[in-house]
């Protein structure tokens, strides 16, 4: 803030005195300027914005034409919260607080959001590489099974149910048994376990016993993987679709690669890629570390082994080499 005074003299009393009376107060136009800068705007309604995001940085611009000032903000919204809500908030305490300390008529404050900022856990943040889960925590997801033990369980409580009260009706009412027992009864009797169908059913109980002691010991869920978390006692973990989309997003801004296919298994995930121009030993170099830093991006509990493959387009052809000093003087002669 810059402040210029002037003050001209005044004619001469009659007296011829120069001596002015001390109770008479200058002019208004005598009092002198007062500027503000357009930095001085800048500055104060970033600390309005302080003031109304505690914690938060802002960038703001401002400009000043004569009384009245423009101001634009660059802020950083918490999450979740009405954005709608809070930089209303925000343009409205910028507003009254410039106005108020300038002394400048400022109309409104343009908000642009820029980014939004989770709550910040009470740990500190920590690296992409470092291991911050407990020792209990689980590599891969167990499936809860539900069909496989619904339909198992269902069919072994309508056969047994089904049998119980045949025998309660046979034991207690003195009822001949059931026409479907006796039948199974009969047909098992005369089929020994050398006939075909016996051996069939035979097979497909084992199958149907051998797939039930897999679905026992494999965990399943087998399209998900286990992230690293700083939160103690939360296990999260990020489906394989959402890990191939994120490098082939990385891998496709690679100067020079025409399409990119990735598939990601639990231990191992494998880039293809097309190369349409460029030098194909810098393009090889680059779409790894592409991958590998939207890989090390997702925190994976387990860090797969990354497998990347460059091919190029049946019209791709190698950069020619530069001149050499003596091909050039050639050219120039």
């Amino acid at each position: 803030m810059t402040t210029a005074a002037r003050r001209e003299p005044g004619p001469l009393p009659a007296g011829g005195s120069t001596h002015a009376p001390e109770s008479t107060p200058p002019a208004a136009s005598f009092r002198g300027t007062t500027t503000v800068s357009g930095r001085a705007v800048r500055r104060i309604a970033e600390r309005a914005t302080a003031e109304a995001l505690p914690g938060r940085t802002a960038r703001a611009s401002a400009s000043v034409r004569g009384g009245r000032a423009e101001v634009s903000l660059g802020v950083t919204l918490p999450y979740p919260a009405p954005l709608a809500e809070g930089a209303r908030n925000v343009q409205r305490h910028v507003v009254d607080r410039t106005r108020e300390l300038t002394g400048l008529d400022v109309p409104t404050a343009h908000v642009d959001v820029t980014a939004l900022a989770a709550p910040a856990y009470s740990r500190a943040p920590v690296s992409p590489t470092e291991d911050t889960t407990s020792p209990t925590a689980p590599r891969r997801w167990w499936s809860g099974r539900r069909t496989p033990v619904t339909l198992l369980t269902l069919l072994a409580a309508v056969a047994c149910g089904a049998l119980a009260f045949d025998l309660i009706q046979v034991h207690t009412a003195h009822r001949p048994a059931a026409a479907w027992r006796m039948s199974a009864v009969h047909w098992l009797a005369d089929h020994g376990p050398g006939d075909p169908v016996v051996v069939i059913a035979g097979a497909g109980v084992a199958l149907t016993g051998i797939w039930m002691v897999v679905l026992a010991l494999t965990p399943g869920l087998r399209h998900r993987s286990t992230v690293r978390t700083a939160a103690e006692r939360l296990d999260a973990a990020v489906d394989r679709s959402a890990v191939e989309s994120l490098v082939r997003d990385a891998v496709g801004d690679v100067p020079g690669i025409a399409s990119v296919r990735v598939r990601a298994r639990r231990r191992r995930i494998t880039v293809r890629t097309r190369l349409a121009f460029g030098d194909r030993t810098i393009a090889q170099a680059a779409a790894t570390a592409a991958a590998r830093a939207a890989v090390t991006s997702c925190r994976l509990r387990r860090a797969p082994r990354l497998r990347v493959t460059v091919t190029p387009d049946p019209v791709w052809q190698p950069p020619a080499p530069p001149p050499t000093p003596r091909a050039a003087k050639e050219v120039d002669q």
